[in-house]
């Protein structure tokens, strides 16, 4: 049987594709319009609807809440966020550290949120592990155990290769890294479930409504979200576009839409579980520079995902979580390279979707006041957790309050916008190039982190 390719995600397979609710029926103003039905556009609805039930909220999303990264993710709910070190480094370190500090509590946040809604998306808090299967990945595993100390003792638990191998049988592990602040999550169940919540909560959710253009407020004028359905009018107009973001009327060059690919197992029989461990639910990564990324799915197959063509000319997105076949084939021998065990299991679905990376690759928040607009995102891949922050961040900045969260440094910090093109095609391409290459060099015995892949973090802003 061959693999289901797109349809979104392989975490729709068993629920089937929600139907698209009603469209927008018309001009409409009200307090607060989010644009973008994924986790941060339902999370600040529902923070806000939350902290003010009188206010009028209408949600716009293009297809369905939940069709971009929200519901193809790799289901990481931890506490990595885009931009610790460059935080740090502009802003000072304390304010890094309260920003670490909030993202550490908003795995659990996420997870209160999801009991007391009664929202089933197969939440374990098995904790994040990340191997290295070289002698480079094994010295940038160092690094980062020492950064993490630096945030504070016993946030990280370094290990043995024979200690990493009894959580996870991942083959010629090294070492490893182990964080408590993680947890495994269905991606789907939960974006749908928080929009179920959200319309209960009196949110107007209009989907199959695309906004072609956020235009500012000036003078006497309010911001508005314009759809070829109508012009949705309000006091604040909030972006929650993320990866698809470049498709807004003057944003092709705000956050790039990288994209990400996954396959998905058969369920796999019991004597590879027995053989292989994973029994903690642990979600999973390495240290390799094209990271991998996987978990154990609730009806035991393995999720595993990494990059494959990394980017598409013009900022264009993919049809529907479709993937190139030689993505598939690179996504299937990572699998076949962690766990020879499962060589001959077969992949029932693959998939893609595109998350945003600002150009220097670090989240941010932000509310103009002058204009009306407000916007949150560029995780670059670590969205899940931040997501819930943002929504937590852009409620305080809304209702304008002075809290701990509208003083964390991503609130208000400017990026530059992207090349144009060719040249953001032609950089990305040679960007990814140079790390797969670097990846090449050390599986082949190089014994420190490849020149390549150090020029390459140099040139794209990651370091």
């Amino acid at each position: 049987m061959a693999a289901v390719n797109g349809e979104v995600s392989f975490w729709y397979a068993a629920s089937g594709l929600p139907e698209a609710g009603a469209g927008l029926p018309g001009d409409r103003d009200v307090d607060v319009c989010v644009v973008g039905g994924g986790y941060t556009g339902l999370w600040t609805a529902y923070y806000l609807k939350k902290a003010d039930p009188s206010l009028r909220i209408a949600l716009l999303e293009r297809r369905f809440c939940g069709y971009g990264a929200s519901g193809r993710n790799g289901g990481w709910l931890y506490n990595g966020f885009a931009g610790r070190a460059a935080f740090a480094e502009r802003y000072g370190r304390p304010g890094a550290a309260a920003m670490q500090r909030v993202m550490d509590e908003a795995v659990g946040e996420v997870a209160d949120v999801a009991r007391a809604e009664r929202i089933d998306a197969d939440i374990v808090h098995g904790g994040v592990l990340r191997v290295a299967w070289s002698e480079p990945q094994l010295g940038r595993l160092r690094t980062h155990v020492a950064a993490e100390r630096a945030y504070g003792e016993g946030r990280v638990e370094e290990l043995t290769a024979e200690q990493a191998a009894d959580r996870i049988g991942v083959a010629g592990v090294l070492g490893g890294v182990w964080s408590p602040y993680g947890a495994r999550i269905q991606p789907a169940k939960l974006v749908r479930g928080l929009a179920r919540v959200v319309r209960e909560l009196g949110v107007e959710i209009h989907e199959n409504t695309a906004v072609t253009a956020v235009r500012p407020g000036s003078g006497r004028s309010r911001p508005r979200a314009v759809t070829p359905y109508g012009t949705v009018t309000a006091d604040r107009v909030l972006r929650a576009t993320e990866g698809f973001t470049a498709g807004l009327r003057g944003e092709r060059r705000t956050w790039l839409p990288m994209n990400s690919a996954m396959i998905a197992t058969e369920p796999l029989p019991a004597e590879f579980w027995a053989r292989t461990g994973w029994h903690g639910r642990e979600v999973l990564g390495d240290f390799a520079h094209a990271h991998t990324y996987a978990q154990r799915t609730a009806d035991d197959r393995i999720a595993l995902g990494g990059r494959g063509v990394p980017y598409r000319f013009g900022s264009r997105t993919d049809a529907d979580g479709g993937t190139q076949p030689e993505t598939v084939r690179q996504l299937r021998a990572m699998l076949d390279r962690f766990f020879p065990a499962a060589a001959h299991a077969r992949i029932d679905h693959a998939w893609a979707g595109v998350l945003g990376v600002p150009r220097d690759w670090c989240a941010t928040v932000e509310l103009d006041r002058g204009s009306g607009l407000g916007w949150a995102g560029g995780y670059v891949g670590s969205g899940v957790a931040t997501a819930n922050l943002a929504g937590r961040t852009l409620r305080d900045l809304v209702l304008g309050r002075d809290t701990e969260l509208t003083g964390l440094p991503w609130v208000g910090h400017t990026v530059r916008r992207w090349e144009p093109e060719p040249l953001r095609w032609l950089g990305v391409h040679a960007l990814y190039a140079a790390y797969h290459a670097a990846d090449r060099q050390e599986a082949a015995g190089r014994s420190t982190t490849s020149p390549i892949a150090r020029a390459a973090d140099r040139i794209s802003g990651r370091i």
